[in-house]
Parts: C-alpha cells; structure tokens; sequence
C-alpha cells in the first residue's frame, strides 16, 4: 500500500473513531442530566414563599461561567420578580410572603420596584412577614414594606443614613511616576469619574452634587418607611443622627419594628397565620423557584394562546463599551444588533429600552443612539430607567419618545473625558527602561511611554469639546429644550430621579411595568394583550440552566462577603480597567457608594 493510501486511511479511521467517542460521551452526558434530571417542585395549599434573594439582582435573569475562573455568575432579572408577585398575588396556594434577606444585592431603584409590587400584593389581603437577625438599610428599605417587622433581641440594626466615598489614586500614581493626562469637557467641572487619577480628596463641584443626590435618595427611603411605619420624616432623621438604635430590639420602642422575637417564635407566628396545627410544620417555598415556575407558566400561557410577543423589552445593563462586549456589558455593536432586530420584526410594535448604566464609551454610546433614532421613527421607543441612566446611559436615552425613572434613580451626568497615562518616567526611574522612536509625522505616535505636546493636548481638548457640543445637542433635540438649557444643568452633573424630573430629564416616575403599559398603549395594544419579548445579551446556556439547578437541589450555596474595603478596591480596579479597555473618548459617572 502507498504511503498516501496508508495515511489516508490512518486519517479515516482517526475521523470516525472520534466521531464515534464523542456520541458515546455526549451520550453519557445526556443520560446523565436525564438521570439528574431536578423533581419539580410542587406548590402547595398554604404555602409561604420566602423572600431571601440569595443571587444579585439585575434586569435580566441569567446564569454564566467565566470561562478563565469557572466562576458562576447568576443574576435574578426585575421583570422575572414582578411577573413573581403578580402571580402570587392571584394563586389561592400562596397565602403570604415571608421576607428574610441577609444580604441584598440590589440598586436602591431596583428595590423600590419590588417595595412598590410588594405593597400591590398586599391588597390582596395576603399578610407579608419580615423578620431577621441584622438589618442594613437596604434590606430594612425593602423589609418596612411588611404588615409586621420582627428582630432578633441582640441584633443589629444599621439606621444611620447613607453614606458615599471614594479612594483617590493621586498620590499612589506619583509614587510609581505615573502622570495621568487628563482631558474634560472645558467647563464640565461636575465630570468626577476622574477625580480619583486627579486630585487627593473632592472637588467643592463633586462635593455639592454628591450632597444633593444622597440627600434626595435618603428622603426617598424615609418617605417610604414614613409611609410604612407611620414614623415622621422629621423623626426618622433624628434616630439617624443620634444613633439611637444601637441593637435590633430598640428598633421596637422607635416603632421600626412590631416585636422582639427568636426563629421559632417567627415561625409560630407563621403557622398560625396559616391556620396549621402545632404538629405542622410551616410550608416554605423558595421565592427565587416560584419565579421560575411563574414565568415558565406565563410563557406556557401565551404559546398556547398563540401569541406572538408584540412588545420588545431591549435590556441595557452595564458599562457601555466598544464592539461586542461581554455578559454585564453594554457592546456597543451587539446592542445596536439588538434594537435593529427588535425594529425590523413586524410582530413588535412599540419598544421598550432599560437602562442600568453608567454610561462608557461614546463612541459606543452614538451608535446606539443612532439605533434608538431609526427606531422611532417607525415605532414607540419608551425607556425605562433602573438604578443608573447616567452619562453615556443617558445619551442612549434622551431619543425616545418618553423616558421613566424612579424617584432614587441617578441620572444625568451628561459630559465626557479623555485618560491618556504617561508611564515612560515609571520604566526610566524604576525599571531603567528607555524609548526611542522614529515617525513620519509630528503626531504619528500617541503612546503611554510618550507625552502630550501642548498642541496635541489642544488637539485631544478639542475632540473632547467637540463629543460634549454634539451630545447637549442630542439632548436638546431629544427633550425639546435649547443646548443653552442642556448645558445649564450639564457640565457631567449627576441628579437624582426627584430632581431631574423638575429640570427635564425624566417625564414620569414609574418602573418598568408602567414603561410596558405606555409602550402597549401607543400601538392599542390592552394589558391582557401584552406579550413582551426580552432581548438581551445576556442568555444562559441550557446545560448550565441543568446543573444548577440539580445543585439546587442537592447543595446548599455558600456566599462569601467582600469587606467594604476589598469592595471598593476591586470597583476601583474595576473602573480602571473600563477606562483602560475603551480606547477612545468617554462618557461616564463615577460609581456611586452605598454604605452598609
């Protein structure tokens, strides 16, 4: 036989063997999860659900593993919560809901989302239990809501007003010789993403917008447990500022709480509600399950019907950048993709966009924009702003026809920065490493070992200016109002929801539910009509989908809590990587801090 023949044959049967392994193995696999296969779990009469949140809470529900790490991310989506308690509100089998958080990762507008569901659910008549061992304010925000509050009797209690700072990296980069070359809109003073590379503490701009939005978003909180609690705004303020709840069942004489109770007392107390013999036990079930199973019956529900989706829920969710971007990002060419897909379907008539963004490259965020603009022209656009819509958030936002906010929703921040490190004195005085260079022209090399000339620095000011005119221009466009306007309550100001409201940014507070009746409203679309279709890049995969939930089932979760220190380093880290990663000119908020 030839050695041709020989290899060609030896190459065949390689070809076939591995084809052949790989049915057995997927086989194996398939058999597998088919073995694995999770028992579904039944609600029953009298049940509880108990409200834990054991996952952070996003727009979108999704599941990813990092595929350097094997890390699991799994996030529970807003519109999956609500679809929640909606159905719970109706299934005779839920007869309450049981809310013990420990910690909630969630943004202060998404939790006044659920707080507002949570107070529809409670016409129904259905009694909502709080109780834990150690409330923070985010999830006493979320827990005041309830019929009854319980607490553990030597708990803590943390009712002392929010809370914002930030390291400021100034120092740090002249120690290593590192100059960061910075370049703002010229009078965009409130622009303080970059005020960490720039100075050692806040600007007296930075200082006042900070002021102003933390001020807005605590009185948000405390007219809502006002409401609750029937304790005064004026009486919340000075519990805060005396510290005058220093464990858990002082919460009980301020009236923050109804009782001092242990576990078993609470669940006593929930037996009863459900009329269960002291031999019973109290039937719980899982809230986070309970979603899955509502909005698998509601997708069910629709197929059946024959339905086809008619509004378009396009979810934006995180720092915007440039090309595709990964899950928790905004690509700026796979969102675009979206808001094309979801304008060229004829099935889809009116559109929904929501933002949780701090905004990123504007490059990115134009061709969005431009999107969003050829969108509506042929159908409704209605944004609907969660936590953050801010900077580049926002100028995916100013084009649509209305836009939404919640009461404590940052917004604004309309501006835009250029970083460009100079590192050559940290390779020559540290490292003894030195550059040379050979160009064509003047300006052919902008490095990081390379620093700005004068003229070049006026030539990137320029463009900077330049992105700044032609975003306040979209605004103005966008929201009727001059650039003059614009630019009066620009300059990178960060606002919250209650003042941005009054000066035009927004045009109605309401989550996302009312964004969807508005969007179905505009095309006559009735709300038992509606059948909304999520687009969004953020997608879990089926066999990921399979074994979390056999871990479910079989494993308890372990969650691990950062410091407040070795947060804020890694958001740090974070944002320098962000910068780092979009080459070009950007339009961003510095991120917000939410001590607990």
């Amino acid at each position: 036989m030839s050695f041709g023949k020989a290899f060609l044959a030896s190459l065949l049967a390689i070809v076939v063997s591995s084809i052949f392994i790989s049915l057995i193995f997927f086989g194996i696999i398939g058999s597998m999860f088919s073995a694995f296969e999770p028992t579904p779990q039944i609600v029953k009469k009298n049940t509880v659900l108990k409200m834990s949140f054991d996952m952070p809470i996003g727009d979108v529900s999704y599941s990813s593993l990092n595929k350097n790490s094997f890390e699991l991310s799994q996030k529970l989506g807003i519109t999956d919560i609500l679809t929640g308690i909606e159905s719970a509100k109706a299934d005779d089998k839920i007869k309450g809901i049981y809310i013990n958080i420990t910690n909630l990762n969630a943004g202060i507008a998404t939790i006044k989302e659920i707080r507002d569901a949570l107070e529809d659910f409670k016409s129904s008549g259905k009694f909502i239990v709080a109780y834990h061992e150690n409330y923070t304010k985010a999830t006493y925000y979320l827990s005041s809501v309830a019929d009854e509050i319980y607490v553990y009797p030597s708990g803590t209690f943390d009712f002392l007003g929010l809370g914002s700072e930030q390291l400021f990296l100034k120092g740090a980069l002249e120690k290593l010789d590192v100059e960061m070359q910075i370049i703002r809109g010229t009078n965009n003073k409130f622009k303080s993403a970059v005020e960490p590379l720039m100075y050692t503490e806040m600007s007296d701009a930075n200082r006042e917008q900070t002021q102003k939005y933390l001020d807005a978003l605590w009185n948000e909180m405390l007219i809502s447990i006002e409401k609750s609690r029937g304790v005064s705004v004026e009486k919340l303020n000075e519990i805060a500022d005396h510290a005058s709840i220093q464990k858990s069942g002082q919460a009980v004489e301020y009236k923050l709480a109804d009782g001092i109770k242990y576990y078993d007392e609470v669940l006593e107390l929930l037996a009863s509600k459900v009329e269960l013999n002291k031999d019973n036990e109290i039937e719980f079930f899982s809230f986070a399950e309970y979603v899955k199973k509502a909005t698998k019956k509601k997708s069910n529900k629709l197929k059946l019907e024959e339905k086809e989706p008619n509004i378009a829920i396009i979810i934006a969710e995180g720092s915007i950048v440039d090309g595709n971007g990964e899950i928790g990002e905004i690509g700026g060419n796979s969102m675009a993709a979206l808001i094309r897909e979801a304008r060229l379907d004829s099935t889809i008539k009116s559109v929904v966009l929501r933002i949780n963004s701090p905004g990123g490259s504007a490059l990115a965020s134009d061709i969005i924009w431009r999107e969003i603009v050829l969108t509506k022209e042929v159908k409704p656009v209605i944004v609907s702003m969660g936590n953050v819509a801010a900077s580049g958030g926002y100028y995916i936002a100013c084009a649509a026809d209305k836009i939404y906010a919640l009461p404590n929703t940052i917004t604004g921040s309309i501006g835009v920065f250029g970083v460009i490190p100079f590192t050559g004195n940290l390779l020559k005085n540290k490292l003894g490493v030195t550059i040379d260079r050979v160009q064509t022209n003047k300006h052919s090399i902008l490095s990081f070992n390379k620093k700005l000339s004068p003229e070049e620095f006026g030539i990137i000011q320029q463009g900077v200016d330049d992105i700044y005119a032609d975003f306040i221009g979209k605004v103005a466009n966008g929201r009727s109002m001059t650039t003059a306007q614009v630019d009066s309550i620009g300059q990178g100001r960060v606002w919250a929801g209650t003042d941005a409201i009054n000066i035009g940014l927004v045009d109605e507070f309401g989550g996302i539910d009312m964004a969807i009746l508005d969007a179905a409203s505009r095309v006559n679309i009735s709300a038992e009509d509606i059948n909304y279709k999520i687009y969004t890049t953020a997608k879990t995969d089926p066999m990921l989908e399979a074994l979390i939930s056999i871990q479910g089932q079989n494993k308890s979760s372990v969650s691990l809590k950062k410091s407040a220190f070795q947060t804020k380093l890694m958001d740090m880290f974070d944002f320098a990587k962000s910068i780092e990663s979009n080459a070009g000119i950007q339009a961003r908020m510095p991120y917000i801090y939410w001590i607990d």
